[in-house]
């Protein structure tokens, strides 16, 4: 299983905190990304232009292979200054 953890705005769309999930043999992160926005029309549109951290790494390869991550952190864009 693999824990996604949504903050901020991204887990204002999902509507929680953190979720678990189990990633099919092989599956990236774009393709799990698309499955977790194909259920919330506001989750799809932050999953769009988020950045995530796997397992403690930020990567921005949505083809990076997902399916043995035990964490996958949801960061969507921060405003500030």
């Amino acid at each position: 299983m693999t824990t996604i953890r949504y903050f901020a705005g991204a887990a204002q769309a999902a509507g929680t905190e953190t979720t678990e999930v189990r990633p099919r043999a092989g599956q990236d992160l774009g393709s799990l990304a698309a499955d977790l926005g194909a259920r919330n029309a506001d989750l799809a549109k932050v999953l769009a232009v988020a950045s995530f951290v796997v397992d403690g790494t930020v990567t921005s390869d949505r083809a990076l292979v997902i399916d043995d991550a035990a964490a996958i952190d949801v960061l969507p864009p921060f405003a500030g200054g």
